[in-house]
């Protein structure tokens, strides 16, 4: 189990000023990445994190970073960055924090002889900007008109991401429905019209992606038996409207004099529930569905004219089931048009282990998707989607860019023997720096075969050796324990993941290098202490 690591300021703050408060800085960094570090690579481990109560297991470097209450300034940027990469990316969390804190921890020596820090900036200025030339320049595309090409090279991004995750041994399962549910979204829409629901129970295996909007079937009132349980291309509405007899409230009053009075009362409640049931009957609507209550009424009503209603539908649901089968959300039954309904081709209700779910398939007014997911525990299906989530922003990366490199840390081995030799044509002392910088690098094939228990010495030798010959793709094998050429492996990653983990590593380390001091506003003490600030006295 890995304990929250707090990292709080000496006294609430830190005196310390110049390159003392730099160093500083750079190991707060190091504690930080050393909660991420053995969760790199296809066998690098899960992390098991307490917060709030609630487990979590997972080896997300964004999600694990996310969980630590990091107090620490300075460390902040390193979850900061990761929640951008995240973001960005999806992918490469974990190599991010990794690469920065090796950049600062191989430049704090320099720091230590008294190099001033802005030399080291310019230096890794420098360094990033040679390293994603030489990105681009080695990078390799594919023809997008080629459909069955272009599928394989993405099922082949997708396992790569998959193959750190929890869900590594059903890699190939699940990165077929990643590009399934990629292909099908529209780019243009946003990444919630993927939805994830998760039935506990049942193998990795009975998961499935369903082509349309599907969510579990709500609360429902006496008479849902017998409504229809399949629709083929209904009419839906979407509701924000209560279809039920409304109790009194507390500080309701009707004062009346009659029993005939009464009377009067509870018919015009009872006509006005079935005046709205009567228009939503006539305009031809075979599904309602209401973000608030539906009651026995209303349920044996639509249940006698064969149409299926439910209630009580989260706002998540009901927006994604407007974006995908049109119409808009009404709240008022009046005045009602035909562009006011959805539609759909299929409306099915299915049992999916011990649950109902409504399925709405063949959308026709946006693409969009539903993975439904099986397990055990609740955190593993939680780190299930967490894991499909970072699949799915690789693969619609990639479907957007066409530039692919090899993972396995062939890149980075490749950075770093470039970056040597360009630092041979410095001439100024920038060339320890980039140099310095070039051994950064390695710390990803390092901590790869770290993480697999392999010897790293012997691994980074035989890298070193490959690519000083050429041989530009060849990266840690982790199956056979040995180097290999990763291209030709199909462990394949995009080149956007790689270029955004490199310069916001970068970018980040400059951040680091270029504070020299932390100061606390004293007002600030009061507010954590939940000590109220007394306004300023008021002059007469």
């Amino acid at each position: 189990m890995l304990p929250a690591r707090i990292l709080l300021l000496k006294e609430g703050t830190d005196t310390s000023q110049g390159v003392p408060q730099i160093i500083s800085n750079i190991s707060a960094c190091e504690a930080v990445t050393e909660a991420v570090r053995t969760t790199l690579g296809p066998r690098g481990m899960d992390k098991l994190i307490i917060a709030n109560n609630q487990a979590t297991i997972s080896n997300d470097g964004a999600t694990i970073l996310k969980l630590l209450d990091v107090v620490h300034p300075a460390a902040r940027v390193l979850v900061d960055i990761a929640r951008a990469q995240d973001a960005e990316a999806g992918d490469g969390t974990t190599s991010v924090v990794l690469l920065t804190t090796e950049f600062l921890k191989q430049l704090k020596p320099f720091l230590e002889e008294g190099v001033h820090p802005s030399h080291l900036i310019e230096a890794l200025h420098l360094g990033g900007k040679l390293a994603l030339e030489k990105l681009e320049n080695i990078a390799s595309s594919i023809k997008k008109d080629n459909f069955i090409e272009q599928r394989t090279i993405l099922e082949k991004c997708a396992a790569t991401a998959l193959s750190s995750k929890l869900v590594a041994g059903n890699k190939a399962f699940f990165a077929k429905l990643v590009v399934d549910a990629v292909s099908t979204l529209d780019s243009s829409l946003p990444l919630n019209m993927i939805g994830f629901k998760k039935v506990s129970g049942g193998a990795l295996e009975d998961s499935k992606l369903v082509s349309g909007v599907a969510f579990k079937k709500t609360f429902s009132y006496a008479g849902f038996e017998m409504q229809p349980k399949c629709y083929k291309s209904p009419k839906i509405a979407l509701l924000n409207i209560e279809l039920e007899l409304k109790a009194e409230k507390e500080n309701a009053e009707v004062r009346v004099t009659s029993v005939e009075e009464y009377q009067k009362i509870v018919d015009a409640e009872w006509n006005i529930l079935y005046e709205k049931l009567d228009i939503l009957h006539k305009s031809g609507v075979k599904i309602v569905l209401s973000k608030l209550p539906i009651g026995d009424v209303a349920t044996q009503y639509f249940a006698d004219r064969d149409m299926f209603c439910a209630g009580r539908v989260t706002e998540g649901d009901l927006k994604r089931t407007m974006m995908a089968c049109g119409g808009s959300i009404q709240t008022t039954v009046n005045g009602l048009t035909s562009g006011a309904f959805g539609s759909c081709d299929c409306f099915e209700e299915i049992q999916i282990g011990s649950e109902r779910y409504n399925l709405f398939t063949g959308c026709p007014q946006a693409r969009t998707c539903t993975f439904i997911l099986r397990g055990g525990a609740e955190q593993f299906m939680d780190e299930t989607e967490r894991s499909l989530h970072d699949a799915i922003m690789v693969v619609r990366r990639a479907f957007k860019n066409d530039s692919f490199i090899a993972g396995g840390g062939a890149l980075e081995m490749e950075l770093s023997v470039y970056l040597k030799q360009e630092a041979r044509k410095v001439a100024d002392r920038k060339q320890l720096f980039i140099n310095a910088m070039a051994q950064a690098f390695e710390v990803i094939p390092r901590q790869l075969c770290a993480n697999a228990g392999l010897d790293s010495t012997l691994i980074l030798n035989q890298l070193r050796h490959h690519h000083a010959n050429g041989n530009i793709w060849y990266g840690v094998d982790i199956e056979g324990e040995q180097v290999r050429n990763n291209f030709d492996n199909f462990v394949w990653e995009p080149v956007v993941v790689k270029k955004n983990a490199i310069s916001s590593a970068i970018e980040a380390a400059c951040l680091i290098l270029s504070v020299d001091e932390t100061i606390k506003n004293p007002q600030s003490k009061a507010h954590e202490d939940n000590t109220p600030l007394r306004p300023p006295a008021m002059r007469a």
